[in-house]
């Protein structure tokens, strides 16, 4: 039956047995651009600390912030970006990364990110896709040697004037600016782009383009890292990303007197909404340890900062509760954050909570197509609803969990949650198809596996490809995850399917143990015997000393069951 629901005020609980709710809209949204939403907080704590980068050695209050933003948004202007066109980022967390988001939105480009992992293939086409007409890269990071790689695409680059670029790969990218001041054929350095825009400043010019956008134009292209097929850009708005910030900030109760500890990605949402805009919304202090993610320099940014909160996702913090150092470093400061980006172990929460000082953790889920947060948990939830869910709806949101037909379930049973409210994205840039099978009448289908509970607490089961079908019996990876999870000799664990003759598939886990530990197959299934379902208990089990991962530390299951399959020589049945 259809879902009867009035359509006015907040069901932050289900309803009539249905697992349908709704959030608080006692907190207006904010109508800001992201100039606007910065602007507004320098107004507000002028010199207070805004940004550290304890790595390039800086560290500005809000007024020398926006200054350095509205230099950088001039030279923008100075090489002929203007609103509408598509700037790309790629780079691993730096300070120019940083300002580029910021001086973007202030003159209406749109920012598109870069995941720092690409390789040539990946690099064009997300370049071409969004049509980036300028591009900001780091020289490299790690292996990935990023201005080689640009050379390789765009050979003409030897032969170019900076700002003048075509190339028969990239039709559309005209200027490369280099985070270096190192010459370098063909491009600009960032240096030389600072300096047209200490010259060419005008904030009152700023401003007025300012007051021509809209807080609904797109403003950032992210690509979602799909397991097939190209990867898709999904478009968000300064509307979508400005108040899913604010929102974000209220959950963790942060506020002005706060310091946040940034070790994830800023090309990712995580990065650059859950953490830096929600800093702006409030005033806080962002606290950069690095370019990539090292535990003991994360550890050591906190103490030596006094950060009170801390972001990550699982595989960090437990990263961090097993550094050798852990212990030398006082996290006494400590008080919130988030965990969020995969599904987070209760194990690990608990650890969290009783080692880091992090009593007010919080656990945030979405998807970038959802700018992102959809669910969070609160500072005050009980700790066990805490370690065990997502939280509950965020403000002016609505979700649902629908079976195979649409059809909204009942409290408590398993399908697909599908988001809908101000959040949802513009649609996947330049590809109307795919838009409308991830949009139904203004719903964003998840692809996620959840329950609500009669408390509207939502618990994430897995992903719709990843739940496995053994002989007829639906079988949750994250449900077995769990448990695995609890025994004392495991540190993380990763549940999926593999083809299987007989019963369609089979279970298989990967399993990386706690440092100095030794266990066997036999250990494994045994501890899974006496307490799980037969049809549960993995097939095959691998002792692994990593996952296979993305650079934002969600796990890649379709290439251990790729490397499993290999393995095994299991002939994969085809399917309609």
């Amino acid at each position: 039956m259809a879902t009867q629901i009035p359509e006015t005020g907040a069901l932050i609980a289900p309803k009539d047995g249905l697992s349908y709710v709704r959030g608080a809209t006692d907190i207006p949204l904010s109508e800001a651009t992201i100039g606007q939403f910065l602007l507004d907080t320098v107004a507000r704590f002028p010199d207070r600390p805004a940004v550290v980068f304890k790595e390039q050695g800086i560290s500005w209050s809000w007024r020398e912030f926006a200054l350095e933003v509205d230099v950088l948004a001039a030279g923008l202007l100075a090489i002929g970006i203007k609103p509408g066109d598509r700037v790309g980022i790629w780079s691993p967390n730096r300070v120019e990364w940083l300002m580029t988001q910021f001086a973007t939105a202030r003159i209406g480009a749109v920012l598109v990110n870069v995941n720092p992992a690409y390789r040539l293939a990946e690099l064009e086409y997300a370049l071409n896709k969004s049509g980036c007409t300028a591009l900001v890269t780091a020289e490299h990071f790690k292996t990935s040697m990023y201005v080689q790689m640009l050379q390789t695409l765009a050979p003409e680059l030897a032969q170019c004037a900076p700002g003048e670029l075509r190339a028969e790969r990239l039709p559309h990218l005209r200027t490369i600016v280099r985070m270096c001041d190192t010459p370098t054929e063909g491009m600009l350095t960032f240096s030389d782009l600072i300096e047209m825009g200490r010259t060419s400043l005008d904030a009152a010019a700023l401003d007025a383009i300012g007051a021509t956008l809209s807080a609904n134009d797109p403003i950032n292209i992210q690509f979602t890292s799909g397991t097939t097929g190209n990867p898709k850009g999904a478009t968000l708005t300064h509307r979508n990303v400005v108040n899913n910030a604010r929102y974000i900030a209220m959950a963790m109760r942060l506020t002005e007197a706060d310091a946040l500890c940034i070790p994830v990605p800023l090309y990712h949402c995580f990065g650059m909404v859950l953490a830096v805009l929600a800093c702006v919304s409030v005033g806080g202090k962002m606290v950069f340890p690095g370019e990539a993610f090292d535990p003991g320099v994360t550890l050591a940014a906190v103490a030596e900062e006094r950060c009170t909160a801390l972001h990550g996702v699982p595989t960090m913090f437990i990263a961090e509760l097993d550094h050798p150092d852990f212990a030398s470093h006082d996290l006494g400061s400590l008080r919130t954050g988030i965990m969020a980006g995969s599904p987070c172990p209760i194990e690990t929460m608990k650890r969290v909570v009783a080692r880091m000082h992090l009593g007010e953790i919080t656990i945030a889920y979405g998807m970038t197509e959802t700018s992102p947060v959809s669910f969070q948990s609160s500072t005050n939830d009980p700790l066990d609803k805490r370690t065990s869910t997502v939280g509950r709806i965020q403000p002016h949101l609505e979700a649902k969990i629908v079976d195979e037909t649409g059809q909204t379930v009942s409290v408590g049973q398993t399908g697909e949650l599908w988001t809908k409210g101000y959040s949802v994205m513009r649609g996947y840039w330049d590809d109307e198809a795919r838009t409308r099978e991830a949009i139904v009448d203004g719903w964003m289908r998840t692809g996620d596996l959840a329950t609500i509970d009669e408390e509207g607490y939502c618990n994430i089961v897995g992903r719709l490809k990843d739940m496995l079908i053994r002989g007829g019996e639906n079988i949750y990876p994250r449900e077995l995850e769990e448990f695995l999870f609890r025994h004392p000799k495991i540190q993380s664990v990763q549940v999926f399917g593999v083809p299987d003759a007989k019963y369609g598939e089979e279970v298989c886990a990967w399993i990386v143990l706690r440092p100095g530990e030794q266990m066997t197959e036999d250990e494994v299934k045994a501890f899974c015997r006496s307490q799980i379902a037969h049809y549960k208990v993995p097939r095959y089990v691998r002792f692994v000393d990593e996952m296979p991962m993305t650079v934002t530390g969600k796990v890649q299951k379709f290439v251990m069951r790729e490397r499993m399959i290999e393995e095994l020589k299991i002939a994969e049945p085809k399917t309609p």
